[in-house]
């Protein structure tokens, strides 16, 4: 009887082959062969799925930009609304564990990728907007206003909305040193650090709603 192959599951395979060869080795590493070999798959066994390093690197980023919604939806489904949801909603776009910290190296790396190579400017696009609504919802959830009803929508008020924008900022900082020197900014203090800027902005929301 034939083996039955699941094909979802392989292309997840060489999404994350992929992942670990970016963020050990950067974008340009993530060669066709070398992806194979992370894998332990032949190339013409990875070609049958990709025939080349574009299509290959485009997946993998866009299942990667697939699993952050997921895990937003699990913790939005839990706990309720407020300062501490809305950290665990924020701590799922940062480097706090070994699968958050390749998620980082690696859209890290594809930024730069992208900054020479305009193949990749709607996934960039769809990041972007991705973490500033994952921003806004948290806000939202501090300042208890509705969810944002889209990715493009803004919150209402001048100042939820520059207090969203400035969030995003904040967290990209901790991406970007989270990931690059986790020696100096373990997950302990992007934590600390991430709960002192949720409070602050906690006081922000109360005194303008005076």
């Amino acid at each position: 009887m034939p083996k039955v192959v699941d094909h979802d599951q392989r292309r997840e395979e060489l999404a994350r082959a992929v992942w670990a060869v970016v963020a050990r080795a950067g974008v340009e590493a993530a060669t066709v062969r070398a992806v194979a070999a992370e894998a332990g798959w032949s190339m013409g066994a990875l070609r049958y799925y990709f025939a080349t390093q574009d299509g290959l690197l485009r997946f993998a980023l866009e299942v990667m930009l697939r699993r952050t919604p997921e895990r937003l939806r699990a913790q939005l489904a839990t706990g309720q609304p407020g300062l501490d949801r809305a950290q665990r909603i924020i701590e799922e776009l940062l480097p706090l564990d070994q699968e958050r910290l390749a998620e980082g190296l690696v859209w890290l790396a594809f930024l730069t990728r992208a900054r020479v190579d305009r193949s990749f400017d709607d996934l960039r696009e769809v990041g972007w907007r991705g973490e500033r609504y994952v921003c806004r919802l948290a806000v939202a959830e501090i300042a208890g206003c509705p969810w944002p009803a889209d990715l493009t929508a803004p919150l209402p008020g001048e100042v939820l909305e520059a207090e969203s924008a400035d969030l995003h900022t904040f967290v990209d900082g901790l991406t970007l040193q989270g990931a690059t020197f986790p020696e100096e900014l373990p997950p302990e203090q992007v934590r600390h650090l991430l709960r002192r800027r949720l409070e602050m902005l906690e006081t922000a929301v109360r005194e303008d709603g005076r």
